[in-house]
């Protein structure tokens, strides 16, 4: 950010004349947005901020809710800006008394403190800027937003709108500002805490709600791009990935196994470091769990865990999410998994921890969880009320639970293993009747894909209880989200 933003004098109204704001504070991304509008007027060699400056400042801003509402109402952000920049002319106002504003910036920013104060939030953010702007309604500014369609009583309704969806605590504005994520890696559940959690299905659900013609039309992550790394076969994985990258403006590049030959070609930290050179983001799914967290050891760019024989943290947050969606609160709910403890067995039993979800999980012996993910994980739900168990019935397990998840008895890798495990694993099936042991209500999930007539029979994963395809489909949303938010 450029030095001169530092000297920027705020305006903030005087006690005398709008006293009863000034516990008022401005949010992050306005904060940014009135920052990139003041090198909008310098880079045009003007002395002073106007209208137009403030709006191209604003969806410059791109993934704040100013640009999101702007967004609902059909208003492609690259015509808005080729629109005012054309028809700018170089501002001859004078500076307003106390700081560098035209009058009419001014009068919007002082809207701007109106409307907040009418929607009763107590933080200024780029929605009042946007409002401010189309109730001034003069000059360019006026123009091109009134010849998009943008009018005051429509634009107030959908930032209520917004506002109602994500809630009081998880607005936009505030979930872009805390910047918890920006930079991180996502290789295991143990990297997220339960406030990241919850910033990850704010964010989903915001995205989700948004649409995918309209999320394209924010360009959140417009000019960026994700490196796809694969040394095993995906379907999921590589399509919530590379559409999730193009909804939100930015581009993927698969790399296929026979491309980069992780450790054989050339050694991973290279292949991070020349990846750090030219990419945005990292999404690796692998065999061992090392290469993942070698590549985040070595790389300067995020890097996300697609699934490694340890964990698959993206498939763990998008079933917690579609449970979320399904039952609301996960704090206090069963979630029961029966089979083979694997990678996604151990990523749920972690998340389960963190969100206050009970989790039990029947397993033949010798097929338990990672010993020291588990012991993690019961220490984690000493503090947040849930329970880690271990069974052998998967009857127990089924017991009054919420939720009942499964996966392959043999996952990829173990193909040698499957006729074997077919014996050991025969018992643990999830089927009506196993599923009639748990809540009426009760969820399935299954990660897919599936070996129908093993794990799962046709009968539940196709019946009205499965939330399979939800679940399938929050991949995406998921993924975006934290994309939206580590890059």
């Amino acid at each position: 950010m450029r030095t001169v933003f530092m000297t920027w004098k705020w305006p903030w109204p005087r006690a005398g004349r709008r006293g009863r704001l000034m516990s008022q504070r401005w949010a992050e991304r306005a904060r940014r947005a009135v920052f990139f509008a003041q090198e909008e007027a310098e880079n045009r060699g003007e002395k002073c901020v106007s209208p137009e400056h403030l709006l191209l400042g604003l969806v410059r801003e791109v993934d704040c809710v100013a640009v999101v509402v702007l967004g609902q109402l059909g208003v492609r952000l690259d015509v808005l800006r080729a629109r005012v920049e054309k028809q700018m002319t170089r501002g001859e106002e004078k500076l307003g008394q106390d700081m560098r504003l035209t009058a009419r910036a001014k009068r919007a920013i002082d809207l701007a403190y109106d409307e907040a104060r009418t929607l009763n939030n107590n933080y200024i953010g780029t929605e009042h800027l946007l409002l401010g702007l189309v109730r001034e309604g003069g000059g360019v500014s006026g123009r091109v937003l009134t010849e998009l369609g943008v009018e005051i009583e429509e634009t107030r309704a959908v930032t209520q709108a917004v506002q109602a969806r994500r809630g009081p605590t998880s607005n936009l504005v505030e979930m872009r500002s805390t910047m918890l994520l920006r930079g991180r890696s996502v290789v295991s559940i143990s990297d997220l805490s339960a406030d990241d959690i919850k910033l990850i299905f704010s964010m989903a659900s915001l995205l989700k709600d948004t649409g995918r013609e309209r999320t394209a039309h924010l360009g959140i992550l417009a000019g960026r791009t994700l490196a796809m790394i694969f040394e095993k076969p995906s379907l999921r994985t590589r399509v919530t990935f590379e559409v999730g990258m193009t909804q939100l403006g930015g581009h993927a590049i698969y790399l296929a196994p026979s491309d980069i030959q992780l450790g054989v070609r050339e050694t991973i930290a290279d292949a991070a470091r020349n990846l750090s050179r030219w990419c945005d983001v990292i999404m690796a799914r692998v065999f061992a769990h090392s290469t993942v967290t070698e590549l985040a050891e070595h790389a300067s760019i995020p890097v996300i865990n697609g699934l490694s024989d340890l964990e698959h943290p993206c498939q763990a947050l998008a079933d917690f999410y579609t449970i979320r969606e399904k039952k609301r609160d996960v704090k206090g709910l069963k979630l029961a998994y029966i089979g083979d403890g694997n990678n996604v067995a151990n990523s749920l039993m972690l998340l389960a921890a963190k969100l206050g979800t009970h989790f039990a999980i029947a397993c033949p012996e010798g097929y338990e969880p990672d010993s020291d993910i588990t012991a993690a994980a019961r220490e984690i739900a000493k503090e947040t009320g849930s329970s880690i168990q271990i069974v052998r019935n998967p009857s127990e397990a089924a017991d009054g639970a919420d939720v009942l998840y499964t996966d392959v008895w043999a996952s990829m890798g173990q193909e040698s293993e499957r006729e074997e495990r077919k014996k050991v694993f025969k018992k643990y099936q999830i089927n009506q009747k196993l599923l009639s042991k748990a809540k009426p209500d009760a969820i399935v999930l299954h990660c897919l894909p599936a070996h129908r007539g093993e794990e799962i029979t046709d009968e539940v994963i196709d019946g009205p209880q499965s939330a399979v395809l939800d679940e399938a489909e929050n991949r995406l949303h998921v993924q975006k989200a934290m994309l939206a938010l580590v890059v």
